[in-house]
């Protein structure tokens, strides 16, 4: 079952304590977090409104990765946390794209043998 969350301001939609015993949990790399929540974690309080659902987020020490943890009743757990998944995916495949142009850019601006 586990320990509940010490966070204080629990939203109104969340039932406490049934929706808090078992969260929806998985891990998303830490790079990311900035792209699918805002600086400093500013669009969680949107994101928790329109999902219905509260998010916790713990890092992971010796890792790259953090934990999000979504409380909730069931179907909106796993909305929200299907929802979040395809965001940090997207983000991910995005950032892949974009150091992919990076790389073909840089590659384009090797000077030829003549300006050496």
């Amino acid at each position: 079952m586990g320990t509940l969350p010490e966070r204080k301001d629990i939203p109104p939609w969340v039932k406490v304590p049934e929706d808090l015993k078992e969260p929806a949990v998985f891990q998303v790399q830490t790079r990311l977090l900035g792209a699918m929540f805002g600086p400093d974690g500013s669009r969680i309080p949107y994101i928790e409104q329109v999902s219905k659902a509260m998010l916790q987020l713990k890092a992971l020490e010796s890792s790259d990765l953090t934990e999000v943890l979504v409380y909730g009743s069931y179907v909106y757990k796993l909305r929200t946390k299907w929802m979040l998944q395809s965001m940090a995916e997207w983000h991910r495949q995005r950032q892949e794209r974009g150091m992919l142009k990076l790389e073909e850019a840089m590659s384009a601006l090797q000077l030829g043998p003549w300006m050496k």
